[in-house]
């Protein structure tokens, strides 16, 4: 199912899907402080659903697990692109960004296949505050370049206050293509 942004088509998201969403980046948060490890103070994720007469439903949230930022090719193409593009922050350039683990995704696009959905989207958190954005509940400049003509969402979870996470979606992480999202 290829996306187009249509900010009429809003998103339907099931309240258990928000849980695990969130639950997944409250879990990441705290395992990751108590061994005081900050390179993988993070969670990414994919969305799968379909259309749902005037709505796109998202039926499946898959936290993902395997991490292939340090591998290459992919840790080159990834220092390459933070460099030209990241803000800096309390994470280090080289520790930042997430790729999915090949393998993992494609068990998940296989499970989306087997499930008669599709693969929607991603999600990952924004954690730290900046000061021009303490809130950083929207794609970062590197998010957009990261999406940029994938033709899916970008859900943003802000974890800057994790005791009220926030959530918002973007077509192709362009802050101006915002989908509303209806918890249900």
């Amino acid at each position: 199912m290829d996306l187009e942004y249509n900010p009429d088509i809003p998103l339907l998201f099931p309240a258990p899907l928000i849980d695990r969403l969130v639950a997944h980046c409250r879990k990441n948060l705290e395992i990751n402080s108590q061994s005081n490890n900050n390179i993988e103070r993070k969670a990414y994720g994919l969305l799968a659903g379909r259309q749902s007469g005037t709505a796109i439903e998202i039926c499946r949230c898959f936290p993902l697990l395997q991490n292939a930022r340090s591998r290459e090719p992919f840790k080159s193409r990834m220092d390459l692109l933070m460099a030209n593009h990241a803000i800096v922050s309390e994470t280090p350039l080289d520790h930042r960004g997430w790729v999915a683990d090949p393998e993992e995704l494609m068990e998940k696009i296989h499970q989306c296949h087997s499930e008669n959905i599709y693969l929607l989207g991603t999600y990952h958190m924004h954690r730290v505050a900046w000061s021009h954005d303490p809130i950083r509940d929207t794609p970062t400049k590197i998010d957009a370049v990261l999406a940029k003509q994938s033709r899916m969402l970008m859900v943003i979870v802000s974890m800057v206050n994790p005791a009220s996470p926030i959530i918002r979606a973007f077509y192709e992480g362009i802050t101006s293509q915002e989908y509303p999202i209806i918890y249900r």
